[in-house]
């Protein structure tokens, strides 16, 4: 019953909690861990609530399936998350979801301040990720431009060492990518490229 407490705290339905981390637990990985649940509450009574679990890896849509004997489990891994969003109404709110690839998954009828504990923990998550993705695109960027040329990320220009085989003309040619492609500024550009050309 301890493990249960921490997730009855915007007053979730006991049994329904007990049931889904009974089932949750054994699609954990390794080092992932529950950290919130979510339980719908319809204005009919329903024998099993559909249920959204959050854990440090992804957000899992729970969904009960012929009275409860079967569980329909669709998971989103937080990198791929690209938006969440929460929709009150009279009747509860609605929580939305939305990946990159921009697949779409939806709850509603959640008590208002579960789907708020949603909201602020997937924003947590999202700005995570955002930066994830921002360190992705500047490595890929920087791959494409061809790997010879050192970049630093902090506002001292960064040394440009030209490998012995490569030409000057070469490595002009790949500082003139790095510009194009936003990964050097004009300042930092020219600055290298005087360089270069001071060599020759």
């Amino acid at each position: 019953m301890n493990d249960l407490r921490k997730f009855l705290n915007e007053e979730q339905d006991p049994k329904a909690v007990e049931k889904i981390l009974g089932r949750i637990n054994s699609l954990l990985t390794t080092n992932e861990q529950v950290e919130y649940i979510a339980v719908q509450k319809k204005p009919a009574i329903t024998l099993s609530p559909d249920c959204i679990a959050l854990t440090n890896k992804r957000i899992i849509f729970c969904k009960p399936k012929s009275f409860g004997l079967s569980m329909d489990f669709q998971d989103y891994n937080w990198k791929d998350v690209y938006d969440c969003h929460i929709k009150e109404g009279i009747l509860g709110a609605t929580f939305t979801m939305v990946t990159i690839r921009n697949l779409r998954n939806m709850m509603d009828y959640l008590p208002k301040n579960q789907a708020r504990k949603l909201y602020q923990f997937a924003q947590e998550r999202e700005e995570e990720m955002r930066e994830y993705r921002r360190q992705k695109e500047l490595e890929d960027k920087r791959a494409a431009a061809g790997g010879g040329i050192i970049v630093n990320n902090s506002t001292s220009a960064a040394p440009v060492e030209a490998p012995p085989q490569e030409d000057s003309f070469a490595v002009l040619l790949k500082l003139k990518n790095l510009l194009e492609n936003g990964i050097l500024s004009q300042e930092e550009f020219e600055q290298k490229k005087n360089e270069i050309l001071a060599r020759v």
